[in-house]
């Protein structure tokens, strides 16, 4: 009967050490100013915010010939481009503020939002891939559909010099825009996983 009690304490003693640690770790993970959530929360929301007002700002550099900017296929294009990022930050965004409220959420959980967070982002990679190699056949297509003062000088250009330039960019954009969002996203992905990893059942 004494070895049962002992065993008792012991096992609540266990448990109470596991339910204050877990709820340090979602403090620490929850922190409004630095935790991880907080930190995937404002990028997200500078995302949208961005991809938002690109749109706007093309439109005012163009100021004085709008007329024309509104029957062009590129632009149309971009501000597809820039919709489909909005929402894709917005969906995420929602995500995470979610991981953020549920202050009764299980170790379970928050490795679905992790990696739902985590497949997501990749998938942004190989879309912004996508989407930039679709630019590049738009700007060879066009042209022979709509005529634009600087789509004209171009494609005056050797096609040596427009394909050199397009795989360039390729290049650029698969490196930069990894290194963009591990800095931006990756990184406290990571760091959420870590913490995790320390939570107890």
């Amino acid at each position: 009967m004494i070895m049962e009690l002992d065993d008792l304490k012991q096992t609540w003693k266990e448990t109470t050490i596991k339910k204050n640690k877990n709820t340090d770790i979602m403090d620490l993970m929850k922190h409004k100013s630095y935790g991880p959530i907080a930190a995937l929360k404002r990028e997200f929301r500078k995302q949208i915010a961005v991809m938002a007002i690109l749109p706007l700002f093309l439109l005012f550099t163009t100021i004085d010939d709008i007329s024309r900017i509104f029957t062009n296929v590129l632009f149309w294009t971009y501000v597809a481009f820039c919709v489909g990022m909005v929402v894709f930050a917005s969906v995420n965004y929602r995500i995470v503020k979610k991981m953020g409220a549920m202050d009764g959420m299980v170790r379970s959980n928050l490795e679905q939002q992790i990696d739902l967070l985590e497949t997501r982002l990749k998938w942004k990679l190989i879309g912004l891939r996508i989407v930039l190699l679709f630019f590049i056949v738009l700007l060879e297509v066009v042209p022979y559909f709509q005529h634009y003062r600087m789509m004209d000088k171009w494609h005056s250009l050797s096609p040596l010099i427009r394909f050199g330039t397009y795989t360039i960019f390729l290049i650029l954009q698969y490196f930069l825009s990894r290194i963009v969002s591990e800095r931006k996203f990756g990184g406290h992905i990571k760091y959420l996983k870590a913490l995790m990893n320390e939570m107890q059942y």
